[in-house]
């Protein structure tokens, strides 16, 4: 199944709400969870894409040490993030940033371990973004990006969405439909992890709907 783009930004207040209001407990403790595991002892974190900031929330309730940027283009998705970040009582350790992930205002190595979930899809051409994941990150840094895989044909984006989308109304089973069918298939991530040169990185399929490309903080003299 060919790759169908999505609007690149989920701007509307509408769907900033719809999306917030979907159930994703379980998918973003696992992804902090395994964020956590690639360095437990990071301070600085870039979250791009971070929506409604429910990721960092979890991530910085269990490091205290993790100070956290979350970036979005979203200015809606940035309002209601800003909303979870106060309630969480973590506004001193999580800022969110209206920033285009395809170029960031950062220094280059400037953050200990950058983070990623389900922005992948939403980007028409993610070899930007790619390597400004690979210039910002430092040179041992960990990196977790994970996001939607492509299904191959309709008749399985309509099973996932009996599966996991049984529960969702009419508008949230369209977004996660568009969702999956703008995604991308695990040999087009590799083509582009090869394309910006990511170095000792894993990408697999890491469950029905995922792919995952990580990397574990590194010993000084693997990356010498």
């Amino acid at each position: 199944m060919d790759r169908i783009l999505e609007p690149e930004v989920m701007d509307t207040w509408q769907e900033a709400t719809a999306y917030d209001a979907m159930d994703f407990t379980a998918v973003n403790m696992a992804f902090a969870t395994d964020a956590i595991a690639l360095d437990p002892n990071a301070v600085k974190i870039l979250d791009v894409g971070t929506g409604t900031a429910r990721i960092p929330i979890l991530m910085c309730q269990q490091r205290s040490q993790y100070l956290i940027t979350g970036i979005d283009l979203a200015q809606s998705m940035l309002i209601l993030g800003q909303r979870n970040v106060e309630e969480a009582n973590l506004s001193q350790r999580i800022r969110l940033e209206r920033v285009d992930s395809k170029r960031m205002p950062y220094p280059d190595l400037e953050y200990d371990m950058i983070v990623s979930n389900s922005l992948v899809h939403h980007l028409p051409d993610p070899l930007s973004f790619f390597g400004e994941v690979k210039r910002l990150v430092r040179l041992d840094g960990a990196i977790l990006i994970r996001d939607l895989i492509r299904p191959e044909s309709e008749r399985i984006v309509d099973e996932l969405i009996a599966k996991f989308g049984g529960d969702y109304d009419t508008q949230q089973q369209q977004l996660f439909r568009d969702s999956l069918k703008a995604a991308l298939t695990l040999a087009e991530v590799r083509e582009l992890c090869d394309r910006v040169g990511f170095k000792q990185v894993n990408i697999s399929q890491t469950s029905e709907l995922h792919w995952t490309l990580s990397r574990q903080k590194l010993r000084l003299m693997e990356h010498q």
